[in-house]
């Protein structure tokens, strides 16, 4: 079933242009898994990956701005076509800022989705801040919404539909399947 969308909602969703992902514990679940090698690890949605690529077909930029360096993200970044990808950020407010000058996007025209405590700043500059069912206490506090699925579980698809909808695209993006 289709879900029901608060208005004001609805209305800070029609104002997206980029949409700014955090990696671990949103793209992925969260867990960081090491081999015997010392090799790293992580898990990504499939669905995620086809929300962020809808929103990038109906000219959403789309962007990752994470404080863990990993091969495996900028792996992920190649096969969805994301250009945008900020690691290692321990200053993850400089990273936004530069993104937002270079896109000259306002603010109010992104939509960052975080999990934890440092993505929060990121959260509050923006004119939609997310937070995954997962996420921590203090941030869905905070959040505008909160998703129903977990981080790495769908999550950032929820984000995808919630957009497209708010711009009537989601029924004809759904129905470019069905052909």
């Amino acid at each position: 079933m289709k879900p029901q969308y608060p208005e004001d909602l609805m209305r800070k969703a029609k104002d997206i242009k980029l949409v700014i992902c955090d990696v671990d514990g949103v793209l992925s679940n969260g867990q960081v898994i090491i081999g015997n090698q010392g090799e790293e690890l992580k898990t990504f949605n499939i669905k995620d990956g086809l929300g962020l690529k809808s929103l990038m077909q109906h000219q959403i930029n789309v962007a990752i701005i994470t404080g863990r360096r990993s091969e495996i993200v900028e792996k992920r970044c190649r096969e969805l076509s994301i250009t945008h990808c900020y690691q290692g950020q321990s200053n993850k407010i400089a990273a936004y800022e530069e993104l937002c000058q270079s896109l000259s996007l306002a603010p109010s025209q992104v939509c960052h989705i975080g999990d934890d405590l440092p993505d929060l700043p990121l959260m509050q500059r923006s004119g939609l801040g997310v937070t995954v069912a997962d996420g921590h206490w203090f941030v869905k506090q905070h959040a505008d919404w909160t998703t129903q699925n977990n981080g790495g579980f769908g999550a950032v698809r929820e984000v995808s539909d919630l957009i497209l909808e708010s711009k009537g695209l989601l029924y004809e993006y759904h129905q470019e399947f069905c052909e």
